[in-house]
């Protein structure tokens, strides 16, 4: 009998004990749940100081943005601020409206850059690298939907990236999405612009488009963001006040029956073409990442502006090659300016529902005032129409900034118009370069070259790709660049050849011949130039070596030449000296 009650006494103990256990079990789940939940909290109203809500002069529609800089630089959606003009109110969830101005467009890209005014320390948004994505994290999407955040309180959403490396065809236009991500995080009307961010609370994409019911702008369950990093490649060509345009290869591809992906026709003209790509080649990779398919090959086309040198590696019967190439424009420029679509519809419905069902959605709005004809007095200023420029300001903004590295280098436009070059080449060899008003003569040992500048730019000396015109027009850009160029602007960043440290670019063209000057974006340091004679040959490519004293101004002591991949020459400079043309003449 005691043995009975003992076991009772017994079974109740450990019953109470397992009643404790689950009781603290449940009490620390609920701790970690509760902690996880005021993480996800604090976690959101850190990325919603970033997000943007934008609405149109007039009150005549919006959408988002988010962030990118303390300056106040704000990336959104090119459908969400077509039609407004310069300047457009926005809201920040501090309560606070601002003024914003157009600065950039890629309507290809469907991206815009706008830039907040009346502040230097905005809070801005963590990027993140949309590349590490992986299906199943989890996503958060902010912004404006329906426009109802009048209050400037972000709407949050929270969901799952469905799919990455996304490629959508055109619809309709030439907006094109490559390389997007897919989310089931609920974005509808009204997010458009705004911030997609990663579990960390990482900017990764840009809400742009999403799928539709056909009888109403409701998303369905599928949602598609700009890749942050193709906002980024593009991200100071839009903040160079143009508008900017995407890349081709000059190439067609498809796939064959064993999956390879294979150039069906190739442009002779094309950068690839001269790299010696040809129809029948396989590709295998192209700007660092596999092609595997012919959406692949888009995807990585779409996230690059036109002109970057992208590494390509392709295949012919058992021979690999690796090579670099440059991109050309995927538009003409009169498509971009002229011909962009008036209302690019970023949706993507499956069919156009019945007239009595396609109405836009009412919404309140704080900006119900008619548009202003005037913009905000203190920053009028801050806009300049001007024909292939979102916003002409901005662009003369940064080309006087890189201008002035020039400048430091001294007053070449207060000395003579005569210069003389003189030092030895490479292998010993001693050179003369002489500049004229009306042409360039060198001597290369007992090699003589004359380019005259009155008639069609040559390469001259042989194989160097026209080193005397690029280095005429080099004297043109240290001495009187407005006076000489027929277009003189900044285009944006890129990496230098493709694989170097991250350049600012300026361009300027005479006639048929075009050059890109390279300015190191971390140190500002003028670093070389690229000038192409016309549009489909290789440049001639000088870059520099560190700077020497000569006569009050500063000059490389070394240039280094190439053309068609392969180097020309290396020349050390010794002297430069300054003369009056006339004078020589006369002596």
């Amino acid at each position: 009998m005691k043995s009975i009650v003992h076991r009772v006494i017994v079974l109740q103990f450990v019953f109470c004990l397992l009643c404790v256990c689950q009781k603290n079990a449940s009490a620390q789940v609920a701790d970690i749940v509760k902690e996880f939940e005021q993480q996800r909290v604090a976690l959101i109203e850190n990325m919603s100081q970033s997000v943007v809500a934008i609405f149109a002069p007039g009150g005549a529609g919006g959408g988002s943005g988010v962030i990118v800089s303390p300056d106040g630089f704000v990336v959104t959606n090119f459908h969400v601020v077509q039609g407004s003009g310069g300047f457009m109110p926005c809201g920040l969830n501090d309560g606070k409206v601002y003024d914003a101005v157009l600065v950039g467009v890629d309507p290809t890209g469907d991206v815009a850059v706008i830039k907040l005014l009346g502040r230097d320390d905005f809070p801005a948004a963590t990027i993140g690298n949309s590349d590490e994505l992986r299906v199943g994290e989890m996503s958060y999407a902010l912004g404006n939907p329906f426009l109802l955040a009048t209050d400037f309180q972000p709407t949050v959403t929270y969901g799952m990236v469905s799919g990455v490396h996304r490629y959508q065809y055109p619809a309709g236009t030439f907006l094109e999405y490559s390389d997007c991500i897919q989310v089931d995080t609920s974005i509808n009307p009204g997010n458009s612009g705004g911030p997609l961010f990663n579990k960390d609370g990482e900017l990764v994409g840009i809400n742009g488009r999403i799928a539709v019911e056909k009888r109403g702008r409701v998303n369905v369950g599928a949602g598609y963001a700009i890749s942050i990093n193709q906002v980024m490649n593009f991200l100071d060509h839009l903040k160079s006040g143009r508008i900017v345009d995407h890349a081709t290869l000059g190439a067609i591809v498809s796939s064959n029956s064993d999956g390879a992906v294979i150039v069906k026709s190739i442009l002779s003209s094309s950068a690839a073409y001269r790299r010696g790509l040809r129809q029948g080649d396989e590709l295998i990779s192209f700007g660092g990442r596999p092609v595997r398919s012919v959406n692949q090959f888009k995807n990585v086309l779409g996230i690059y502006p036109k002109g970057w040198t992208i590494p390509l590696s392709f295949q012919r019967e058992t021979e690999r090659f690796d090579v670099n190439v440059q991109l050309a424009a995927l538009h003409r420029r009169s498509e971009l300016i002229n011909e962009a679509p008036e209302e690019p519809q970023p949706e993507d419905q499956p069919e156009k529902p019945p007239e009595d069902q396609d109405k836009p959605f009412e919404v309140p709005n704080p900006f119900h005032q008619p548009p202003k004809d005037e913009p905000p007095a203190e920053y009028a200023h801050m806009f300049e129409e001007k024909a292939g420029y979102a916003n002409y300001y901005f662009n003369k903004i940064a080309r006087e900034r890189l201008m002035k590295t020039v400048s430091d280098w001294g007053n070449f436009k207060a000395k003579p118009k005569g210069w003389a070059l003189a030092g030895k080449v490479t292998n010993a060899a001693e050179f003369q370069i002489r500049f004229q008003p009306d042409l360039i003569a060198s001597q290369f040992a007992k090699d003589f070259a004359v380019q005259k500048l009155d008639s069609d730019f040559t390469d001259v000396p042989p194989g160097s790709g026209g080193l005397l015109a690029a280095l005429h027009q080099l004297q043109q850009f240290l001495s009187a660049p407005e006076d000489y160029f027929t277009d003189f602007y900044y285009l944006g960043s890129e990496p230098l050849d493709g694989t170097g440290p991250k350049t600012d670019v300026i361009i300027t063209t005479r006639g048929l011949v075009s050059t890109r000057w390279y300015f190191d974006q971390q140190t500002g340091t003028f670093i070389g130039f690229d000038t192409q004679l016309e549009e489909y040959v290789d440049p001639c490519v000088i870059r520099f070596g560190e700077l020497q004293k000569i006569d009050e101004i500063q000059f490389p002591t070394v240039l280094k030449i190439q053309h068609a991949g392969a180097d020309f020459a290396e020349l050390q400079i010794e002297s430069l000296k300054f003369y009056e043309p006339q004078q020589e003449a006369q002596e």
